[in-house]
C-alpha cells in the first residue's frame, strides 16, 4: 500500500505526476477501446455505429450504477491510506466487492431481460433496432464483470497501484482490438459476425479483465483478505462507502439520464444526426482524456491529504490540477476544431455527417473549459468528503438548464445537433462557476469520513 502524501520528500507537482501518468495511460486506453469499436464498426455501416452508440448510452448508465460503490470505496480507501489504517482498507475493500458483485449480477439480468423496454425508448429504425438488440444481449450479460473491474480499479488506484490498472487496461485494449479484428473481418478463419462479433469480443474481454484485476488486488493487499471477509458486514464501513458513493454516483447518474433524454431528442433528428453524435463524442473524448486523468489523480491525492489532516495543502494543490488539465484539453480541442472536416472524413464518406460533425467540434471547444473545471473540482470535492453538494447542483442545472435548452435550441428553434450541443455547453459553464465558488469558499473542509492520520 503506497502512501503518497509525504510532502516533505516530494513536491506536490511530482506527487501528482507520479499518481496521474499511469492513470492518463489508462484513461487514454479506455478511450481508445471505445474509439476502436466505432472505427471498426464504421467498416460495416454508419447504421451499425448509430445502433451501438444508443446501446452504449444505456451501458454507461449501468456503469454509473456500479460507481455508487466503486467511487465511494475509492475515496474511503484513499483516506484510510492517508490515515495509515490498513485494517480499514481491508474491510472497505471486502464490503465494496461483495456489494458490487451482487448488484452487478442483478443489473446484468435486468438489462438482458428488459432490453426491448429500454430500446423502445429510442424509436430506432428496424435495422438499427436489430443491431442494438444483439449487442445488448451479449454485452449486457457480462456487465457483472465490469462492476468488479470498476470497483477493483478504483481500490488499486486509491492504494497507489495506478500502474497495475494501467497494465490491465492495456491488455483489455489488445484483447478487444484483436477480438474485433477476428469477428468483424473474419480473420484467421473466424466467421464474419459484424455487430455480434463486437459484442462477443467486448464481453469476453471484460470477463478476463475481472479475473486478472481481482488476482492483482489479492497480491497487492497489505494484509490478508480471507474469503470470510466477503461474507461479514459492518454497518460502519458500508455507511462510509455509501455516504461518498451515493452522492458521487448520483451526480453521474443524473448526467447519464440527462444524456439518454438528449439522445432521444437526437433520434428524432434522424440517423445522420445520431451517427454524427456518436463520432463527435468519441473525438471529444480525446479532448478530455487528460482532464479525466487529472480528476482521478486529484481524487486520490486530495483524499490522501485530507485523510492525513492536510486540508490547506489540498486546497492549494487542486489549482495545479485544473491548470494542467485546462491547458492540455484546450490544446487538443483547438486542433479538433480547426481540422474537424479532415478528422470526420476518416470515418465517414457522408458529406452531411462530415460538415455537421466539424461544426459540433467547434461548439465542443467552447464547452470544454466548463467540463474540464467540473471534472477536476468535483473529484476534489468528493475526495474531501463533500460529496452531496456537487450532486445537488448537478441535478438542478442538468435538468433545469441542459435538457430545456437542448430541446429549445435543437428541436424548437430547429438548430439540430448544434443547438443540442449549445444547451450542453450552457450546463457545463454554469456548473463550473458554482464549483469554483464552492472550492474557494473552503466549505468542504472538515468533512473527512475517516479519523485523522496517526503519529508514526
Amino acid at each position: 500500500m503506497e502512501r503518497l502524501t509525504n510532502t516533505e520528500t516530494l513536491s506536490a507537482k511530482k506527487q501528482l505526476f507520479l499518481i496521474t501518468w499511469p492513470i492518463f495511460i489508462e484513461v487514454f486506453l479506455q478511450t481508445l477501446m471505445r474509439f476502436s469499436d466505432v472505427f471498426m464498426l464504421s467498416f460495416i455501416s454508419d447504421d451499425a455505429v448509430a445502433a451501438i452508440g444508443v446501446v452504449n448510452q444505456i451501458m454507461m448508465f449501468t456503469f454509473v450504477l456500479f460507481n455508487f460503490t466503486a467511487m465511494g470505496s475509492g475515496v474511503v480507501v484513499s483516506q484510510y491510506v492517508g490515515a495509515n489504517n490498513p485494517e480499514g482498507v481491508r474491510k472497505t475493500i471486502a464490503h465494496a466487492i461483495t456489494v458490487n458483485l451482487t448488484f452487478g449480477l442483478l443489473v446484468s439480468g435486468t438489462v438482458v431481460g428488459f432490453r426491448r423496454v429500454f430500446l423502445d425508448l429510442f424509436s430506432l429504425e428496424a435495422e438499427l433496432y436489430e443491431f442494438a438488440e444483439i449487442y445488448m444481449i451479449i454485452v449486457g450479460g457480462a456487465l457483472f464483470a465490469q462492476a468488479i473491474v470498476l470497483t477493483v480499479s478504483a481500490i488499486l488506484q486509491a492504494m497507489g497501484h495506478t500502474k497495475d490498472v494501467m497494465y490491465v487496461v492495456l491488455i483489455m485494449n489488445l484483447l478487444n482490438i484483436f477480438g474485433n479484428y477476428l469477428f468483424i473481418f473474419g480473420a484467421l478463419g473466424f466467421p464474419e459476425l459484424g455487430v455480434m462479433g463486437v459484442g462477443i469480443a467486448t464481453a469476453t474481454m471484460r470477463i478476463l479483465a475481472m479475473i486478472g484485476i481481482f488476482s492483482l488486488l489479492v497480491y497487492r493487499m497489505p494484509i490478508k483478505l480471507p474469503f470470510k471477509a466477503f461474507l461479514t458486514f459492518e454497518k460502519e464501513y458500508l455507511t462510509k462507502i455509501l455516504n461518498i458513493g451515493v452522492p458521487a454516483a448520483g451526480e453521474q447518474l443524473s448526467y447519464n439520464i440527462s444524456q439518454i433524454v438528449i439522445t432521444i431528442f437526437i433520434t428524432s433528428l434522424g440517423a445522420t444526426a445520431l451517427a454524427t453524435r456518436v463520432y463527435a463524442q468519441n473525438f471529444m473524448a480525446f479532448m478530455t482524456v487528460f482532464s479525466m486523468s487529472i480528476s482521478k489523480g486529484m481524487q486520490i491525492f486530495i483524499g490522501q491529504l485530507v485523510g492525513a489532516g492536510k486540508e490547506e495543502e489540498a486546497y492549494h494543490n487542486m489549482f495545479i490540477g485544473v491548470r494542467y488539465a485546462m491547458t492540455v484539453a484546450l490544446s487538443i480541442g483547438g486542433l479538433l476544431a480547426l481540422f474537424g472536416e479532415q478528422v470526420f472524413s476518416f470515418f465517414s464518406s457522408d458529406p452531411d455527417v462530415i460538415s455537421l460533425g466539424a461544426a459540433v467540434l467547434i461548439v465542443g471547444f467552447v464547452l470544454e473549459p466548463g467540463r474540464t473545471s467540473n471534472l477536476v473540482i468535483i473529484s476534489s470535492l468528493r475526495a474531501s468528503g463533500d460529496a452531496r453538494f456537487p450532486v445537488l447542483i448537478g441535478m438542478a442545472i442538468m435538468w433545469g438548464v441542459a435538457i430545456p435548452l437542448a430541446y429549445l435550441f435543437g428541436i424548437v428553434f430547429e438548430w439540430g445537433l448544434i443547438g443540442v450541443w449549445m444547451g450542453m455547453a450552457a450546463d457545463e459553464w454554469i456548473r463550473a462557476i458554482i464549483m469554483w465558488t464552492r472550492w474557494i469558499s473552503r466549505k468542504w473542509m472538515g468533512k473527512a469520513v475517516v479519523e485523522q492520520a496517526k503519529e508514526e
